[in-house]
């Protein structure tokens, strides 16, 4: 008969590669979260530095320009929302990888006790035997 240990191991094994997927998603997530965000702050320095530049410029020009910086602000308030969103995606994945780490573990740790208590077993069974086999030995010749 196979060991309880033994016959949890595939469970562990898939728990593990499940966190490892987990973890992986996790770090593509933080990933896009960071480039998202410094996409924003590009098109908020974008727009601070061209905001600055001014010089002599005609109606049309000025009208140009503002029409500009309108879509500009514009593009900055997508962005904002998409960083807001990947902010929540992100946390969802970091959820799913600590749901995962925890069942991972959960699992490892049942198996560590089955483990112990399969020792504990077999010790006890390897002194019931040694036991044994010395109260033969005990015995005076020819009392059986």
């Amino acid at each position: 008969m196979t060991a309880r240990s033994a016959r949890l191991l595939p469970a562990v094994e898939q728990a593990q590669r499940r966190e490892q997927d987990a973890l992986q998603r996790l770090a593509e997530q933080q990933r896009r979260s960071v480039f998202v965000q410094q996409q924003l702050e590009q098109l908020e320095r974008y727009r601070r530095d061209y905001t600055l530049s001014t010089g002599g410029l005609t109606v049309t020009a000025l009208l140009n320009r503002q029409q500009f910086v309108d879509r500009i602000d514009k593009a900055i308030v997508q962005q904002i929302q998409e960083v807001e969103r990947q902010r929540r995606v992100t946390e969802a994945a970091r959820l799913q990888w600590l749901q995962a780490h925890a069942r991972e573990k959960a699992l490892d740790s049942v198996v560590a006790r089955y483990r112990t208590v399969e020792e504990q077993s077999k010790t006890r069974q390897e002194q019931a035997e040694v036991d044994e086999r010395m109260q033969y030995r005990r015995r005076p010749a020819g009392s059986a």
